[in-house]
Protein backbone atom coordinates (compact mmCIF):
# COMPACT_ATOMS: atom_id res chain seq x y z
CA UNK A 1 0.00 0.00 0.00
CA UNK A 2 0.88 3.65 -0.53
CA UNK A 3 -0.11 6.56 1.39
CA UNK A 4 0.23 10.06 0.11
CA UNK A 5 0.10 13.00 1.85
CA UNK A 6 -0.45 16.28 -0.37
CA UNK A 7 -0.52 19.83 1.03
CA UNK A 8 -0.68 23.03 -0.60
CA UNK A 9 0.04 26.83 1.19
CA UNK A 10 -3.01 28.72 1.30
CA UNK A 11 -3.14 32.23 0.01
CA UNK A 12 -5.10 33.65 3.06
CA UNK A 13 -6.50 31.67 6.36
CA UNK A 14 -9.63 29.73 5.97
CA UNK A 15 -11.31 28.18 9.01
CA UNK A 16 -12.43 24.49 8.92
CA UNK A 17 -16.22 25.45 8.15
CA UNK A 18 -14.87 27.33 5.18
CA UNK A 19 -12.44 24.48 3.92
CA UNK A 20 -15.23 22.06 5.33
CA UNK A 21 -17.58 23.39 2.78
CA UNK A 22 -15.02 23.43 -0.24
CA UNK A 23 -14.01 20.08 0.01
CA UNK A 24 -17.39 18.76 0.82
CA UNK A 25 -17.96 20.10 -2.51
CA UNK A 26 -14.76 18.15 -4.12
CA UNK A 27 -15.22 14.85 -2.40
CA UNK A 28 -17.69 13.07 -4.29
CA UNK A 29 -15.09 12.77 -7.29
CA UNK A 30 -12.85 10.36 -5.06
CA UNK A 31 -15.72 7.68 -4.77
CA UNK A 32 -15.05 5.06 -6.55
CA UNK A 33 -11.38 6.43 -7.45
CA UNK A 34 -9.63 3.18 -8.64
CA UNK A 35 -6.81 2.22 -6.05
CA UNK A 36 -7.81 4.57 -3.87
CA UNK A 37 -8.82 2.91 -0.30
CA UNK A 38 -9.43 6.24 1.76
CA UNK A 39 -8.80 10.00 2.05
CA UNK A 40 -9.10 12.10 4.61
CA UNK A 41 -8.94 16.20 3.49
CA UNK A 42 -6.96 18.02 6.11
CA UNK A 43 -6.09 21.91 7.24
CA UNK A 44 -3.61 23.18 9.70
CA UNK A 45 -4.61 24.82 12.69
CA UNK A 46 -3.35 28.12 11.86
CA UNK A 47 -5.58 27.35 8.38
CA UNK A 48 -2.90 28.38 6.18
CA UNK A 49 -2.03 24.81 4.80
CA UNK A 50 -4.89 22.49 3.38
CA UNK A 51 -4.30 18.61 1.99
CA UNK A 52 -5.14 15.36 1.72
CA UNK A 53 -4.01 12.51 3.43
CA UNK A 54 -4.35 9.34 0.75
CA UNK A 55 -4.06 5.50 0.88
CA UNK A 56 -4.08 3.54 -2.45
CA UNK A 57 -3.55 0.07 -3.20
CA UNK A 58 -0.27 1.14 -5.65
CA UNK A 59 1.78 4.18 -6.04
CA UNK A 60 0.54 3.70 -9.81
CA UNK A 61 -2.88 4.32 -8.74
CA UNK A 62 -1.98 7.21 -6.38
CA UNK A 63 0.50 8.71 -9.62
CA UNK A 64 -2.99 8.23 -11.80
CA UNK A 65 -4.37 11.17 -9.54
CA UNK A 66 -1.41 13.45 -8.98
CA UNK A 67 -0.73 14.39 -12.72
CA UNK A 68 -0.04 17.50 -14.19
CA UNK A 69 -3.55 18.33 -14.68
CA UNK A 70 -4.30 17.73 -10.90
CA UNK A 71 -1.74 19.93 -10.13
CA UNK A 72 -3.03 22.88 -12.87
CA UNK A 73 -6.31 22.22 -10.88
CA UNK A 74 -4.87 23.00 -7.74
CA UNK A 75 -2.96 26.21 -8.82
CA UNK A 76 -6.35 27.39 -10.46
CA UNK A 77 -7.75 27.02 -7.25
CA UNK A 78 -6.12 27.49 -4.65
CA UNK A 79 -3.58 29.96 -6.48
CA UNK A 80 -0.15 27.95 -5.20
CA UNK A 81 1.38 24.24 -5.87
CA UNK A 82 0.94 21.52 -4.47
CA UNK A 83 3.20 19.24 -2.30
CA UNK A 84 3.09 15.08 -2.91
CA UNK A 85 4.78 12.74 -0.82
CA UNK A 86 4.50 9.25 -1.11
CA UNK A 87 5.20 6.80 1.84
CA UNK A 88 5.26 2.90 1.63
CA UNK A 89 2.32 1.83 4.31
CA UNK A 90 3.69 -1.54 5.93
CA UNK A 91 1.04 -2.04 8.48
CA UNK A 92 -2.04 -0.55 9.21
CA UNK A 93 -3.57 -0.29 12.18
CA UNK A 94 -7.74 -0.20 12.10
CA UNK A 95 -9.21 0.95 15.59
CA UNK A 96 -12.71 1.03 13.59
CA UNK A 97 -12.60 -2.63 12.59
CA UNK A 98 -9.67 -3.60 15.10
CA UNK A 99 -7.85 -5.03 12.47
CA UNK A 100 -3.92 -4.79 12.23
CA UNK A 101 -2.83 -5.02 8.17
CA UNK A 102 0.43 -6.32 7.57
CA UNK A 103 0.52 -5.11 4.06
Amino acid sequence: MITTLTTFNLPEAITVDEVREIFRNTSSRYQGMPGLLRKQYVVSEDGKVAGGIYLWKTRADAEALHTEEWRQLVRSKYLTDPSVIYFETPVVVDNVTGEIQMV
